[in-house]
């Protein structure tokens, strides 16, 4: 496995998740506090099924 995404609670309560590749480097994470460990997955869910395929798009601005 490359990589595993970890779900955590921060310091204010809230639950955050992070992709970690096997080297213990932070690929991405979910940049919010969701209010239940529940509500946390579901962010999960959505990146595994909305970005297998992602492409990648550069914006100037």
């Amino acid at each position: 496995m490359s990589a595993t995404f970890e779900i955590f609670e921060d310091k204010s309560g809230q639950y955050r998740w992070r992709l970690v590749h096997a080297n213990g480097n932070i690929i991405a994470d979910s940049g919010e506090g969701y209010a239940t460990k529940q509500k946390a997955k579901q962010g999960i869910e959505s990146v595994q099924e909305n970005a297998p395929d992602a492409g990648v798009v550069e914006v100037d601005g």
